[in-house]
């Protein structure tokens, strides 16, 4: 019987590797769909922004209360998981509890440690569920927001839903196991008085007390491969969900943008065209690395802005996959609080559905698949791009360094540049830089006539 547990649980632990893998090279694929973008500058100051933003959780205690929560839940996954390892042994070899008899006098700290933890994830979880669904907190009801579907809504319950299903397994598990301990019951027999009953489970026991010792084997073994089984399902579930940020929210904010949140990037295409135009050197490619100082005028002029996901950079499509929905960004938005269509939130997952929908064609195509949809037009419309007053409010909201402008600035820099669809109002402003230097129709020499009339008042 034993054996065949370890068949089925190589098994198991096979498929899984195998679909995470598949999903991994799909989504390594569609995000190398982006543009060149040169993120691997000032490493230190890089991975200082990671082990602040990422890991210490910075941005998320603005809200002291669901940033205690939140961290709670990010600690649980971290260290938890880190008893997964015993549990694969276990699971492999054949063994129970493999590490117990070898670190003896910390294993039942361990374990403690991880029911502390465990019972920590267990009760966020549920008061998550609470805000989502009986507090309805604000940003998450699709009546506020068109982009909280069903399916975004159905994600979430998802999610917490397992992890309390698993942090139940995990318990009652470790209490069905110390019943066993207690009875002296075949190999359980062998970790007495090594292994002493754990800090949250041992008040579970009493649920037990009633089982026969074959009724308790079956328990605890059924406990066993829920939670194992449970985790293997939820790794591979997560690729597919918003809670792909458990993986890509660190190299997010590895990658993130260094330069001040204020600072509006030149389009490099338009630098290098002007610098030619003046004859200048030649600077800037349009990758943003630095050109060949030979002044001599490309082929073929790049597509200015972008139309669909391929136009993005790399690091605008591994935002899109790191967005967590949380809608902090659409509710620090000023036009979307106003009552404007635009919601941050909805264009980084409009890009992770148009990126999906690419991936499908691949599966069923190749590879080589095109459509005629594009994420602009057919996901985001000029409405919503022209209602952003780019004020970087949700750059800074984004508890991991998202950034959604860019990608808004990018499909209305095409509508303007390559389309010609910028509003009148706009035409006109552009009108006004280009030849009075200033947004307004003065020209420069009247500029301060203002002044001149104030001192006539007074």
């Amino acid at each position: 019987m034993e054996i065949i547990q370890q068949i089925l649980f190589v098994a198991a632990l096979a498929v899984t590797a195998w679909f995470i893998t598949k999903r991994i090279q799909l989504i390594t694929r569609a995000i190398g769909l982006g543009r060149p973008e040169n993120r691997f500058d000032h490493a230190d100051e890089r991975l200082k922004t990671m082990l602040l933003v990422a890991f210490g959780q910075k941005k998320m205690f603005t809200n002291v209360l669901v940033g205690v929560m939140h961290f709670v839940i990010y600690a649980g996954f971290i260290i938890i998981n880190l008893e997964i390892l015993e549990i694969i042994l276990d699971g492999i070899l054949g063994t129970h509890r493999l590490f117990a008899p070898y670190i003896t006098p910390v294993y039942p700290i361990l374990i403690d440690v991880f029911e502390i933890l465990a019972f920590g994830v267990l009760v966020v979880c549920i008061v998550f569920l609470c805000r989502r669904f009986i507090a309805k907190v604000s940003r998450f009801q699709p009546d506020r927001h068109r982009e909280m579907t069903r399916w975004p809504r159905t994600d979430a319950a998802i999610i917490l839903i397992a992890e309390i299903l698993l942090m139940v397994a995990f318990l009652t598990w470790n209490a069905s196991d110390s019943v066993l301990r207690d009875r002296g019951f075949g190999h359980y027999a062998e970790l007495q008085g090594i292994v002493p009953d754990f800090l949250i489970s041992q008040f579970l026991k009493p649920l037990f007390t009633g089982f026969s010792d074959t009724a308790l084997v079956l328990y605890e073994r059924l406990s066993w491969w829920a939670h194992i089984l449970g985790i293997m399902a939820f790794a591979v579930y997560v690729t597919y969900s918003k809670h792909l940020h458990i993986a890509l929210g660190f190299p997010n904010v590895y990658f993130s943008d260094l330069q001040p949140k204020g600072e509006m990037q030149n389009m490099p295409e338009i630098t290098k065209e002007v610098q030619l135009a003046l004859g200048l050197p030649v600077t800037t490619e349009a990758d943003g690395s630095q050109a060949n100082d030979n002044g001599e005028q490309p082929a073929e002029v790049g597509r200015f802005g972008a139309k669909d996901v391929q136009d993005l950079k790399w690091i605008n499509l591994m935002n899109a996959y790191s967005c967590t929905e949380c809608g902090r960004c659409t509710a620090a938005c000023p036009a979307n609080i106003t009552g404007k269509k635009l919601s941050p939130r909805k264009i980084m997952m409009d890009t992770r559905d148009r990126l999906e929908e690419i991936q499908q064609g691949w599966k069923m195509h190749g590879y080589d698949y095109k459509d005629d949809k594009s994420l602009l037009n057919d996901y985001i419309t000029a409405e919503e791009l022209n209602a952003c007053t780019t004020c970087q409010a949700c750059v800074n909201a984004c508890p991991i360094n998202i950034n959604p402008l860019d990608i808004i600035l990018q499909l209305r820099r095409y509508r303007v540049m390559e389309e010609s669809q910028a509003p009148a109002s706009w035409n006109a402003m552009f009108s006004n830089i280009e030849n009075n230097m200033a947004p307004w129709k003065f020209s420069p020499g009247d500029r301060f006539n203002w002044a001149e009339q104030v001192n006539e008042v007074k």
